[in-house]
């Protein structure tokens, strides 16, 4: 039998317990990353959501975005789920002036693209090569604006005023979403993941 991967999940604000929960119920040692040395014992890592401008300054102040920057050069798999996506992105549009990224997916996200909090939805979406849509949670969601050519789209929205938005891409070992999968117990994107992670 292979042995379950460790999968970190960069544990310095949002929806932690969610994707530890998760990852384990699809077959991944999940643990929590807070700093250089628990970053450079996984073999993969989930960033979540939360607030990308909240995140990168936690991540200067524990010294970790250089490391994330570092490892994901190198080739870590990593999924960012909503401002996770935001932090994977080479560019952002509506971000702080100088926000910088951990980078590595060659898009340009558009941060709180959907809108403000009140401007929550939920929407099925389909995922890749998946038989089934997913059911999408999106906060403050950003969605990818401009996808480079290496870049993979997993999933658009459909219907509405943001009708055609990417909201999943995959770039090599680098898997995005804007929405929140992690909320739904529905554990198909954490799958896809963890499969990346095993080499898939």
């Amino acid at each position: 039998m292979t042995p379950a991967p460790t999968v970190g999940v960069l544990a310095l604000q949002g929806d932690v317990r969610e994707h530890v929960r998760a990852l384990e119920a699809a077959g991944a040692r999940a643990v929590l990353v807070r700093r250089p040395g628990e970053l450079a014992a996984v073999d993969g890592l989930v960033v979540p959501g939360g607030e990308s401008t909240t995140m990168v300054k936690l991540a200067v102040a524990f010294d970790l975005l250089e490391p994330l920057r570092e490892r994901v050069r190198e080739g870590m798999p990593a999924y960012g789920s909503c401002a996770g996506m935001v932090l994977l992105a080479d560019r952002i549009a509506d971000g702080v002036p100088g926000q910088p990224t951990v980078g590595g997916l060659d898009v340009l996200v558009r941060r709180n693209a959907f809108g403000r909090q009140v401007d929550s939805f939920e929407a099925d979406v389909a995922y890749g090569d998946l038989d089934e849509p997913l059911h999408a949670v999106f906060i403050r969601a950003p969605w990818v604006e401009e996808a480079g050519p290496r870049v993979e789209v997993l999933a658009r929205v459909v219907g509405g005023p943001a009708d055609g938005r990417i909201v999943a891409v995959r770039q090599g070992r680098l898997l995005a979403t804007s929405f929140h999968p992690e909320l739904t117990g529905d554990l198909r994107v954490h799958d896809h993941f963890v499969r990346v992670v095993r080499g898939g």
